[in-house]
Protein backbone atom coordinates (compact mmCIF):
# COMPACT_ATOMS: atom_id res chain seq x y z
CA UNK A 1 0.00 0.00 0.00
CA UNK A 2 3.10 1.92 0.47
CA UNK A 3 3.89 2.59 -2.79
CA UNK A 4 0.36 3.24 -4.09
CA UNK A 5 0.23 5.82 -1.41
CA UNK A 6 3.45 7.36 -2.84
CA UNK A 7 2.31 6.85 -6.86
CA UNK A 8 -1.51 8.40 -6.00
CA UNK A 9 0.13 11.18 -4.30
CA UNK A 10 2.43 12.28 -7.59
CA UNK A 11 -0.92 12.32 -9.37
CA UNK A 12 -2.76 14.28 -7.52
CA UNK A 13 0.48 16.74 -7.24
CA UNK A 14 0.26 16.84 -10.72
CA UNK A 15 -3.58 17.33 -10.51
CA UNK A 16 -3.26 20.31 -8.11
CA UNK A 17 -0.18 21.98 -10.22
CA UNK A 18 -2.83 21.66 -13.48
CA UNK A 19 -5.47 22.85 -11.17
CA UNK A 20 -3.51 26.04 -10.11
CA UNK A 21 -3.31 27.70 -13.34
CA UNK A 22 -6.74 28.02 -13.77
CA UNK A 23 -8.79 30.99 -12.52
CA UNK A 24 -11.24 31.16 -9.68
CA UNK A 25 -14.00 31.85 -12.25
CA UNK A 26 -13.67 28.13 -13.77
CA UNK A 27 -15.91 26.13 -11.65
CA UNK A 28 -16.98 24.05 -14.41
CA UNK A 29 -13.20 23.00 -14.85
CA UNK A 30 -12.94 22.58 -11.50
CA UNK A 31 -15.38 19.88 -11.03
CA UNK A 32 -14.08 18.04 -14.29
CA UNK A 33 -10.32 17.97 -12.75
CA UNK A 34 -12.22 16.71 -9.14
CA UNK A 35 -14.56 14.41 -10.69
CA UNK A 36 -11.45 12.80 -13.44
CA UNK A 37 -8.94 12.64 -9.70
CA UNK A 38 -11.93 10.52 -7.84
CA UNK A 39 -12.45 8.09 -11.13
CA UNK A 40 -8.95 7.67 -11.46
CA UNK A 41 -8.21 6.68 -8.00
CA UNK A 42 -11.02 4.44 -7.32
CA UNK A 43 -9.85 2.69 -10.69
CA UNK A 44 -6.48 2.48 -10.13
CA UNK A 45 -7.34 1.12 -6.47
CA UNK A 46 -9.81 -1.60 -7.90
CA UNK A 47 -7.28 -2.81 -10.68
CA UNK A 48 -4.56 -3.37 -8.22
CA UNK A 49 -6.72 -4.98 -5.68
CA UNK A 50 -8.54 -7.02 -8.46
CA UNK A 51 -6.80 -7.90 -11.42
CA UNK A 52 -6.66 -11.76 -11.71
CA UNK A 53 -2.58 -11.25 -12.07
CA UNK A 54 -0.18 -9.34 -9.90
CA UNK A 55 0.52 -5.81 -11.41
CA UNK A 56 3.06 -3.21 -10.78
CA UNK A 57 1.48 -0.02 -9.83
CA UNK A 58 4.26 2.52 -9.82
CA UNK A 59 5.18 1.19 -13.87
CA UNK A 60 1.46 1.58 -14.44
CA UNK A 61 0.72 5.03 -12.94
CA UNK A 62 4.23 5.71 -14.87
CA UNK A 63 2.56 4.23 -18.20
CA UNK A 64 -0.43 6.21 -17.67
CA UNK A 65 0.87 9.65 -16.81
CA UNK A 66 3.06 8.99 -19.85
CA UNK A 67 0.46 7.91 -22.04
CA UNK A 68 -1.62 11.57 -20.46
CA UNK A 69 1.71 13.68 -21.88
CA UNK A 70 2.24 12.00 -25.20
CA UNK A 71 -1.23 14.00 -26.41
CA UNK A 72 0.16 17.31 -25.91
CA UNK A 73 4.03 17.79 -26.96
CA UNK A 74 6.63 16.04 -27.14
CA UNK A 75 8.59 18.11 -25.23
CA UNK A 76 6.03 18.11 -22.01
CA UNK A 77 7.64 15.15 -19.79
CA UNK A 78 7.48 13.68 -16.88
CA UNK A 79 10.85 12.80 -14.71
CA UNK A 80 10.55 10.28 -12.07
CA UNK A 81 12.78 10.09 -8.93
CA UNK A 82 15.02 7.36 -11.38
CA UNK A 83 15.55 9.93 -13.92
CA UNK A 84 16.93 12.11 -12.01
CA UNK A 85 20.74 11.67 -13.11
CA UNK A 86 18.75 11.97 -16.84
CA UNK A 87 16.96 15.27 -15.66
CA UNK A 88 20.60 16.81 -14.79
CA UNK A 89 22.24 16.06 -17.61
CA UNK A 90 19.26 17.92 -19.92
CA UNK A 91 20.16 20.74 -17.51
CA UNK A 92 23.50 21.35 -16.52
CA UNK A 93 25.21 19.17 -19.25
CA UNK A 94 26.79 16.92 -16.38
CA UNK A 95 25.81 13.33 -14.83
CA UNK A 96 27.10 10.67 -12.21
CA UNK A 97 28.90 7.80 -14.30
CA UNK A 98 32.00 6.58 -16.07
CA UNK A 99 31.80 8.52 -18.72
CA UNK A 100 31.23 6.82 -21.93
CA UNK A 101 28.35 6.61 -25.13
CA UNK A 102 27.23 2.94 -24.95
CA UNK A 103 25.62 1.17 -27.27
CA UNK A 104 23.67 -2.60 -27.85
CA UNK A 105 25.71 -4.48 -30.11
CA UNK A 106 24.70 -8.26 -31.17
CA UNK A 107 24.27 -10.02 -27.07
CA UNK A 108 25.96 -7.61 -25.45
CA UNK A 109 26.42 -3.21 -24.56
CA UNK A 110 29.50 -2.68 -25.90
CA UNK A 111 31.66 0.68 -25.18
CA UNK A 112 30.93 3.11 -28.06
CA UNK A 113 33.16 6.25 -27.51
CA UNK A 114 34.53 7.03 -23.82
CA UNK A 115 34.99 11.17 -23.38
CA UNK A 116 38.01 12.81 -23.63
CA UNK A 117 39.22 12.96 -19.82
CA UNK A 118 36.81 10.63 -18.11
CA UNK A 119 36.26 7.69 -15.98
CA UNK A 120 36.58 5.52 -18.86
CA UNK A 121 39.20 7.04 -21.03
CA UNK A 122 41.13 7.07 -17.78
CA UNK A 123 40.67 3.29 -16.94
CA UNK A 124 42.02 3.22 -20.71
CA UNK A 125 38.58 1.69 -21.78
CA UNK A 126 38.51 1.26 -25.55
CA UNK A 127 35.82 1.28 -28.40
CA UNK A 128 34.49 -2.09 -29.21
CA UNK A 129 34.83 -3.48 -25.67
CA UNK A 130 31.84 -5.48 -25.04
CA UNK A 131 31.20 -5.20 -21.18
CA UNK A 132 30.34 -8.81 -20.18
CA UNK A 133 29.83 -7.85 -16.18
CA UNK A 134 29.65 -5.13 -13.94
CA UNK A 135 30.66 -6.03 -10.33
CA UNK A 136 30.43 -9.61 -10.83
CA UNK A 137 26.75 -8.89 -12.28
CA UNK A 138 26.57 -10.90 -15.69
CA UNK A 139 25.62 -8.32 -18.24
CA UNK A 140 24.49 -10.70 -21.49
CA UNK A 141 21.92 -10.14 -22.64
CA UNK A 142 20.76 -6.89 -21.20
CA UNK A 143 19.61 -3.92 -23.06
CA UNK A 144 20.83 0.18 -22.90
CA UNK A 145 18.59 0.75 -20.51
CA UNK A 146 19.50 -1.93 -17.90
CA UNK A 147 23.17 -1.45 -18.46
CA UNK A 148 23.21 2.39 -18.25
CA UNK A 149 21.77 2.32 -14.48
CA UNK A 150 24.48 0.10 -13.21
CA UNK A 151 27.14 2.30 -15.07
CA UNK A 152 25.46 5.90 -13.78
CA UNK A 153 25.12 6.41 -9.56
CA UNK A 154 26.76 7.65 -6.63
CA UNK A 155 29.54 9.62 -7.80
CA UNK A 156 33.58 8.27 -5.98
CA UNK A 157 32.13 5.10 -6.09
CA UNK A 158 34.55 2.11 -7.53
CA UNK A 159 33.04 -0.49 -10.66
CA UNK A 160 34.90 -2.89 -11.65
CA UNK A 161 34.16 -3.81 -15.45
CA UNK A 162 34.67 -7.32 -16.92
CA UNK A 163 35.33 -6.94 -20.97
CA UNK A 164 35.80 -9.12 -23.68
CA UNK A 165 38.14 -6.90 -26.37
CA UNK A 166 39.27 -7.34 -29.61
CA UNK A 167 42.64 -8.52 -30.24
CA UNK A 168 42.61 -9.90 -26.39
CA UNK A 169 42.03 -14.02 -26.01
CA UNK A 170 41.57 -13.49 -22.27
CA UNK A 171 38.42 -10.92 -20.85
CA UNK A 172 40.24 -7.88 -19.16
CA UNK A 173 38.74 -6.40 -16.17
CA UNK A 174 39.21 -2.71 -15.44
CA UNK A 175 37.91 -0.25 -12.20
CA UNK A 176 36.59 2.70 -12.31
CA UNK A 177 35.57 5.67 -9.79
CA UNK A 178 32.15 6.95 -10.84
CA UNK A 179 32.76 11.08 -11.12
CA UNK A 180 30.28 13.62 -12.21
CA UNK A 181 30.75 14.07 -15.61
CA UNK A 182 30.17 17.41 -17.56
CA UNK A 183 30.16 16.78 -21.51
CA UNK A 184 31.53 19.74 -22.81
CA UNK A 185 29.23 22.50 -24.32
CA UNK A 186 32.57 23.31 -26.85
CA UNK A 187 34.14 20.33 -27.50
CA UNK A 188 36.38 21.60 -30.24
CA UNK A 189 37.37 25.38 -31.32
CA UNK A 190 40.72 26.37 -33.54
CA UNK A 191 41.97 28.27 -36.40
CA UNK A 192 40.71 27.23 -40.03
CA UNK A 193 41.52 28.78 -43.25
CA UNK A 194 43.98 32.26 -42.79
CA UNK A 195 42.31 34.08 -39.82
CA UNK A 196 38.82 32.27 -39.24
CA UNK A 197 38.20 31.13 -35.54
CA UNK A 198 35.51 27.53 -35.69
CA UNK A 199 33.34 27.08 -32.52
CA UNK A 200 31.84 23.64 -32.76
CA UNK A 201 28.92 24.21 -30.31
CA UNK A 202 27.00 20.93 -29.34
CA UNK A 203 24.25 21.87 -26.69
CA UNK A 204 23.16 24.89 -24.39
CA UNK A 205 23.75 24.38 -20.59
CA UNK A 206 24.49 26.62 -17.51
CA UNK A 207 27.69 27.30 -18.53
CA UNK A 208 27.53 27.64 -21.99
CA UNK A 209 27.46 31.56 -22.40
CA UNK A 210 30.85 31.61 -20.42
CA UNK A 211 32.34 28.61 -22.24
CA UNK A 212 31.83 30.56 -25.48
CA UNK A 213 32.77 33.88 -24.02
CA UNK A 214 36.15 32.34 -23.61
CA UNK A 215 36.40 30.57 -26.62
CA UNK A 216 35.88 33.72 -29.03
CA UNK A 217 38.65 35.63 -26.73
CA UNK A 218 41.17 32.97 -27.28
CA UNK A 219 40.84 32.73 -31.20
CA UNK A 220 40.69 36.02 -30.71
CA UNK A 221 44.32 36.44 -29.77
CA UNK A 222 45.22 33.56 -31.71
CA UNK A 223 44.52 36.02 -34.58
CA UNK A 224 40.69 35.18 -35.59
CA UNK A 225 39.63 37.87 -37.71
CA UNK A 226 36.42 36.20 -38.38
CA UNK A 227 34.20 33.25 -36.67
CA UNK A 228 32.45 30.17 -37.53
CA UNK A 229 29.92 28.81 -35.03
CA UNK A 230 28.36 25.46 -35.87
CA UNK A 231 25.42 24.36 -34.49
CA UNK A 232 24.53 21.67 -36.43
CA UNK A 233 23.15 18.75 -34.23
CA UNK A 234 22.55 20.78 -31.43
CA UNK A 235 19.25 20.62 -29.94
CA UNK A 236 19.05 23.30 -27.80
CA UNK A 237 18.73 23.82 -23.70
CA UNK A 238 18.57 26.93 -22.03
CA UNK A 239 16.52 30.22 -23.38
CA UNK A 240 18.94 32.48 -21.13
CA UNK A 241 21.87 31.54 -22.18
CA UNK A 242 20.86 31.89 -26.26
CA UNK A 243 20.10 35.00 -24.95
CA UNK A 244 23.87 35.66 -23.33
CA UNK A 245 25.34 34.09 -26.43
CA UNK A 246 23.43 36.60 -28.89
CA UNK A 247 24.83 39.60 -26.83
CA UNK A 248 28.78 38.12 -27.13
CA UNK A 249 27.90 39.67 -31.08
CA UNK A 250 25.03 42.59 -30.65
CA UNK A 251 24.83 45.55 -28.26
CA UNK A 252 23.27 46.60 -25.21
CA UNK A 253 19.45 46.64 -24.52
CA UNK A 254 18.20 44.99 -27.97
CA UNK A 255 15.44 42.32 -27.40
CA UNK A 256 16.60 39.13 -28.38
CA UNK A 257 13.03 36.90 -27.88
CA UNK A 258 10.18 36.92 -26.22
CA UNK A 259 8.17 34.09 -24.68
CA UNK A 260 4.00 34.61 -24.70
CA UNK A 261 1.93 31.97 -22.81
CA UNK A 262 -1.66 31.12 -21.54
CA UNK A 263 -0.27 32.36 -17.89
CA UNK A 264 0.55 35.87 -17.96
CA UNK A 265 3.96 34.68 -15.80
CA UNK A 266 5.24 33.12 -18.71
CA UNK A 267 5.01 36.56 -20.98
CA UNK A 268 8.67 38.31 -21.07
CA UNK A 269 10.64 39.65 -22.93
CA UNK A 270 14.40 38.92 -23.17
CA UNK A 271 17.54 42.07 -23.60
CA UNK A 272 20.80 41.95 -23.94
CA UNK A 273 22.31 43.59 -20.67
CA UNK A 274 25.66 44.26 -21.34
CA UNK A 275 28.83 45.78 -23.98
CA UNK A 276 29.54 42.72 -26.88
CA UNK A 277 32.97 41.22 -27.21
CA UNK A 278 32.75 40.52 -30.29
CA UNK A 279 30.49 43.55 -32.11
CA UNK A 280 32.27 44.10 -35.62
CA UNK A 281 33.93 39.84 -36.33
CA UNK A 282 32.33 38.48 -39.65
CA UNK A 283 29.94 36.01 -38.26
CA UNK A 284 28.85 32.38 -39.96
CA UNK A 285 26.64 30.30 -38.11
CA UNK A 286 25.67 26.72 -39.54
CA UNK A 287 22.65 24.80 -39.01
CA UNK A 288 20.81 21.51 -40.38
CA UNK A 289 17.58 19.77 -40.02
CA UNK A 290 18.47 18.68 -36.34
CA UNK A 291 19.27 22.41 -34.71
CA UNK A 292 16.39 22.96 -32.54
CA UNK A 293 15.35 25.88 -29.86
CA UNK A 294 17.83 27.61 -28.51
CA UNK A 295 20.02 27.02 -30.99
CA UNK A 296 17.45 28.71 -33.41
CA UNK A 297 16.89 31.66 -31.09
CA UNK A 298 20.26 32.06 -31.25
CA UNK A 299 20.54 31.87 -35.22
CA UNK A 300 17.48 33.50 -35.62
CA UNK A 301 18.04 36.55 -33.61
CA UNK A 302 21.62 37.01 -35.46
CA UNK A 303 19.63 36.63 -38.95
CA UNK A 304 16.95 39.29 -37.64
CA UNK A 305 19.94 41.65 -36.78
CA UNK A 306 21.72 40.81 -40.06
CA UNK A 307 24.53 40.16 -37.82
CA UNK A 308 25.07 36.94 -39.58
CA UNK A 309 25.08 34.52 -42.16
CA UNK A 310 22.96 31.76 -41.43
CA UNK A 311 24.28 28.60 -43.80
CA UNK A 312 22.82 24.77 -44.22
CA UNK A 313 20.17 23.39 -43.87
CA UNK A 314 16.31 24.53 -42.46
CA UNK A 315 16.41 24.16 -38.88
CA UNK A 316 14.10 21.73 -37.00
CA UNK A 317 11.15 24.32 -36.16
CA UNK A 318 10.97 24.06 -32.31
CA UNK A 319 9.78 27.45 -31.09
CA UNK A 320 8.12 25.98 -27.89
CA UNK A 321 9.12 26.98 -24.12
CA UNK A 322 9.27 24.83 -21.09
CA UNK A 323 9.43 25.09 -17.65
CA UNK A 324 10.20 22.94 -14.64
CA UNK A 325 7.92 22.21 -12.55
CA UNK A 326 9.20 20.20 -8.72
CA UNK A 327 6.65 17.49 -7.74
CA UNK A 328 6.22 15.38 -5.06
CA UNK A 329 8.45 12.73 -4.01
CA UNK A 330 11.58 14.13 -5.50
CA UNK A 331 9.91 14.29 -9.37
CA UNK A 332 9.64 16.89 -11.80
CA UNK A 333 7.99 18.38 -14.73
CA UNK A 334 9.05 19.75 -17.67
CA UNK A 335 5.76 21.47 -19.52
CA UNK A 336 5.59 23.39 -22.13
CA UNK A 337 4.43 26.90 -21.34
CA UNK A 338 4.77 29.20 -23.87
CA UNK A 339 5.96 30.21 -27.41
CA UNK A 340 8.86 32.15 -28.70
CA UNK A 341 9.07 34.63 -30.75
CA UNK A 342 12.65 36.10 -32.21
CA UNK A 343 13.09 39.67 -32.98
CA UNK A 344 11.01 40.38 -35.98
CA UNK A 345 8.13 38.66 -34.79
CA UNK A 346 8.26 35.25 -35.94
CA UNK A 347 7.59 31.98 -33.84
CA UNK A 348 9.55 29.26 -35.64
CA UNK A 349 7.02 26.09 -34.13
CA UNK A 350 7.17 23.87 -37.53
CA UNK A 351 4.23 21.50 -35.84
CA UNK A 352 0.70 22.36 -34.63
CA UNK A 353 0.29 19.95 -31.63
CA UNK A 354 -2.70 22.07 -30.72
CA UNK A 355 -4.77 20.77 -33.69
CA UNK A 356 -3.92 17.11 -34.33
CA UNK A 357 -5.85 15.03 -37.06
CA UNK A 358 -7.90 12.67 -36.59
CA UNK A 359 -5.30 9.86 -36.48
CA UNK A 360 -3.66 11.71 -33.86
CA UNK A 361 -0.79 12.51 -35.87
CA UNK A 362 0.37 16.31 -35.98
CA UNK A 363 0.68 18.58 -39.08
CA UNK A 364 3.54 21.28 -40.02
CA UNK A 365 1.67 24.70 -40.39
CA UNK A 366 0.16 25.27 -43.54
CA UNK A 367 1.35 27.60 -46.00
CA UNK A 368 -1.62 29.59 -45.80
CA UNK A 369 -0.39 30.62 -42.64
CA UNK A 370 2.76 31.43 -43.07
CA UNK A 371 3.68 35.10 -42.44
CA UNK A 372 6.37 37.26 -44.28
CA UNK A 373 8.58 39.66 -41.41
CA UNK A 374 11.54 41.69 -42.26
CA UNK A 375 14.72 41.52 -40.65
CA UNK A 376 16.14 44.91 -40.03
CA UNK A 377 18.02 45.83 -43.25
CA UNK A 378 14.56 44.78 -44.51
CA UNK A 379 15.50 41.21 -45.57
CA UNK A 380 12.05 39.11 -46.03
CA UNK A 381 11.94 36.18 -43.65
CA UNK A 382 9.04 33.66 -42.63
CA UNK A 383 7.85 31.84 -40.01
CA UNK A 384 6.09 28.66 -39.31
CA UNK A 385 9.00 26.25 -40.38
CA UNK A 386 12.68 26.55 -38.44
CA UNK A 387 15.54 29.32 -39.14
CA UNK A 388 16.01 29.22 -43.58
CA UNK A 389 19.48 29.78 -44.13
CA UNK A 390 20.83 33.05 -45.85
CA UNK A 391 22.89 30.17 -48.26
CA UNK A 392 21.55 26.75 -48.57
CA UNK A 393 24.16 23.92 -49.11
CA UNK A 394 21.99 20.65 -50.39
CA UNK A 395 23.27 17.59 -48.07
CA UNK A 396 24.78 14.71 -49.05
CA UNK A 397 22.56 11.52 -49.96
CA UNK A 398 24.48 8.59 -49.47
CA UNK A 399 24.40 5.33 -51.50
CA UNK A 400 22.74 2.23 -49.99
CA UNK A 401 26.14 0.56 -49.93
CA UNK A 402 27.60 3.43 -47.32
CA UNK A 403 24.28 3.27 -45.00
CA UNK A 404 24.55 -0.81 -44.66
CA UNK A 405 28.26 -0.26 -43.70
CA UNK A 406 27.27 2.46 -40.75
CA UNK A 407 23.59 0.66 -39.74
CA UNK A 408 25.81 -2.24 -39.24
CA UNK A 409 28.45 -1.48 -37.59
CA UNK A 410 30.93 -2.90 -39.90
CA UNK A 411 33.39 0.34 -40.23
CA UNK A 412 33.50 0.58 -36.64
CA UNK A 413 34.11 -3.27 -36.58
CA UNK A 414 37.00 -2.75 -39.04
CA UNK A 415 38.66 0.23 -37.45
CA UNK A 416 38.56 -1.88 -34.15
CA UNK A 417 40.57 -4.66 -35.37
CA UNK A 418 43.14 -1.82 -37.23
CA UNK A 419 44.22 -0.48 -34.58
CA UNK A 420 45.42 -3.99 -32.50
CA UNK A 421 48.06 -3.94 -34.83
CA UNK A 422 48.61 0.08 -35.47
CA UNK A 423 48.74 1.73 -32.03
CA UNK A 424 48.81 4.79 -33.58
CA UNK A 425 47.91 6.55 -37.18
CA UNK A 426 48.49 10.31 -38.35
CA UNK A 427 46.89 13.40 -36.38
CA UNK A 428 43.43 14.39 -37.62
CA UNK A 429 44.78 17.42 -39.65
CA UNK A 430 47.23 14.33 -41.48
CA UNK A 431 45.02 11.44 -41.85
CA UNK A 432 43.74 9.81 -45.30
CA UNK A 433 42.35 6.48 -45.93
CA UNK A 434 45.24 5.33 -47.97
CA UNK A 435 44.82 2.39 -50.50
CA UNK A 436 46.76 0.03 -48.20
CA UNK A 437 43.92 0.52 -45.73
CA UNK A 438 40.99 0.57 -47.65
CA UNK A 439 42.28 -2.94 -49.79
CA UNK A 440 42.15 -3.96 -46.23
CA UNK A 441 38.58 -3.16 -45.33
CA UNK A 442 37.74 -4.74 -48.59
CA UNK A 443 39.52 -7.72 -47.35
CA UNK A 444 38.05 -7.38 -44.04
CA UNK A 445 34.13 -7.00 -45.75
CA UNK A 446 34.41 -10.54 -48.02
CA UNK A 447 35.72 -12.27 -44.80
CA UNK A 448 32.37 -11.28 -43.26
CA UNK A 449 30.55 -12.36 -46.16
CA UNK A 450 28.84 -8.24 -46.17
CA UNK A 451 26.21 -8.29 -48.50
CA UNK A 452 22.90 -6.26 -49.13
CA UNK A 453 20.13 -5.77 -51.11
CA UNK A 454 19.60 -2.33 -52.72
CA UNK A 455 15.96 -0.74 -52.21
CA UNK A 456 14.68 -1.38 -56.31
CA UNK A 457 15.63 -5.41 -55.16
CA UNK A 458 13.54 -4.98 -52.52
CA UNK A 459 11.03 -4.07 -54.16
CA UNK A 460 11.30 -6.59 -57.05
CA UNK A 461 11.48 -9.00 -54.51
CA UNK A 462 7.83 -7.66 -53.27
CA UNK A 463 6.81 -7.29 -56.95
CA UNK A 464 8.13 -11.50 -57.88
CA UNK A 465 5.84 -12.61 -54.29
CA UNK A 466 2.90 -10.41 -55.58
CA UNK A 467 3.38 -12.32 -58.88
CA UNK A 468 3.26 -15.71 -57.43
CA UNK A 469 0.09 -14.87 -55.49
CA UNK A 470 -1.49 -13.93 -58.69
CA UNK A 471 -0.69 -16.98 -60.38
CA UNK A 472 1.06 -15.14 -63.10
CA UNK A 473 4.48 -16.27 -62.75
CA UNK A 474 4.80 -18.46 -66.07
CA UNK A 475 3.52 -15.22 -68.18
CA UNK A 476 6.07 -12.39 -66.74
CA UNK A 477 8.67 -14.97 -66.11
CA UNK A 478 11.65 -13.25 -68.81
CA UNK A 479 11.08 -10.16 -68.24
CA UNK A 480 11.47 -10.54 -64.15
CA UNK A 481 14.73 -12.74 -65.00
CA UNK A 482 15.59 -9.70 -67.20
CA UNK A 483 14.97 -7.03 -64.69
CA UNK A 484 16.72 -9.37 -61.91
CA UNK A 485 19.57 -9.07 -64.32
CA UNK A 486 19.76 -5.19 -64.82
CA UNK A 487 19.16 -4.85 -60.92
CA UNK A 488 21.92 -7.03 -59.71
CA UNK A 489 24.95 -5.05 -58.31
CA UNK A 490 27.93 -6.41 -57.19
CA UNK A 491 30.46 -5.25 -53.49
CA UNK A 492 33.25 -5.54 -55.19
CA UNK A 493 31.91 -2.41 -57.85
CA UNK A 494 29.85 -0.26 -55.53
CA UNK A 495 32.97 -0.19 -52.80
CA UNK A 496 35.36 1.04 -55.94
CA UNK A 497 31.87 3.32 -57.24
CA UNK A 498 31.21 4.66 -53.95
CA UNK A 499 35.09 5.11 -52.47
CA UNK A 500 34.88 8.46 -51.37
CA UNK A 501 31.99 8.88 -49.56
CA UNK A 502 33.04 5.52 -47.64
CA UNK A 503 36.39 6.84 -47.13
CA UNK A 504 34.56 9.71 -45.56
CA UNK A 505 32.75 7.63 -43.04
CA UNK A 506 35.59 5.27 -42.39
CA UNK A 507 37.85 7.90 -41.57
CA UNK A 508 35.27 9.52 -39.35
CA UNK A 509 35.21 6.00 -37.05
CA UNK A 510 39.02 6.11 -37.44
CA UNK A 511 39.35 9.54 -35.96
CA UNK A 512 36.56 8.93 -33.17
CA UNK A 513 38.65 5.77 -32.10
CA UNK A 514 42.03 7.55 -32.12
CA UNK A 515 41.05 10.81 -31.52
CA UNK A 516 37.79 10.59 -29.43
CA UNK A 517 35.21 14.06 -30.17
CA UNK A 518 37.84 16.62 -30.61
CA UNK A 519 39.31 14.64 -33.49
CA UNK A 520 36.33 13.72 -35.36
CA UNK A 521 35.42 17.86 -35.54
CA UNK A 522 39.15 18.57 -36.66
CA UNK A 523 39.01 16.47 -39.29
CA UNK A 524 35.43 17.41 -40.43
CA UNK A 525 37.31 21.04 -40.86
CA UNK A 526 39.02 20.01 -44.04
CA UNK A 527 36.38 19.07 -46.14
CA UNK A 528 32.95 19.71 -44.69
CA UNK A 529 30.93 21.55 -47.57
CA UNK A 530 29.11 23.88 -44.99
CA UNK A 531 32.82 25.20 -43.30
CA UNK A 532 34.41 25.51 -46.86
CA UNK A 533 31.24 27.68 -47.98
CA UNK A 534 31.43 29.86 -44.75
CA UNK A 535 34.74 30.27 -45.60
CA UNK A 536 34.74 31.42 -48.80
CA UNK A 537 31.98 33.80 -47.63
CA UNK A 538 34.05 34.91 -44.75
CA UNK A 539 36.96 36.08 -47.05
CA UNK A 540 35.13 37.71 -49.56
CA UNK A 541 33.68 41.02 -48.16
CA UNK A 542 31.76 42.28 -50.73
CA UNK A 543 29.84 38.74 -50.61
CA UNK A 544 29.49 38.88 -47.20
CA UNK A 545 27.69 42.66 -47.30
CA UNK A 546 25.66 41.54 -50.32
CA UNK A 547 23.70 38.79 -48.19
CA UNK A 548 23.31 40.91 -45.65
CA UNK A 549 22.33 44.13 -47.08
Amino acid sequence: MKKITRTAAIIIGIALLVAGTLSLGEDQKRFEISKGLDIFATLFRDVNMMYVDEVQPEKMLQDGINAMLENLDPYTVFFPESKMDEFNMMLKGEYAGIGSVIKKKDDHVVIWEPYKGSPAHKAGLLPGDKIVAIDGKDMQGKSVEEVSPLLRGQPNKELVLTLERVGETKRVEKRLVREIVQLPAIPYRGIIGANTGYIYFSSFNDKSAENMRRAILELKEQGAESLIVDLRGNGGGRLEQSVEIVNLFIPRGLPVVNTRGKVKQWDKEYRTSANPIAPDMKLAILIDRTSASASEILAGALQDYDRAVIIGERSFGKGLVQTTRDLSYNTKLKITTAKYYVPSGRCIQALDYSHRNPDGSVGVVPDSLIGTFHTRAGRVVHDGGGITPDVKIEQRDYARVTQELVVKDLLFDFVNEYAVAHPTIPTPALFQVTDDIYDALKTFLHERQFAYETASQLLLQKLEEAVVAEKNRDRVAEPLARLKADLAHSIDRDLALFRDEISDALAERFMQRYYMQEGVIEYLTRGDPDILKALEILSDDAAYCEILQ
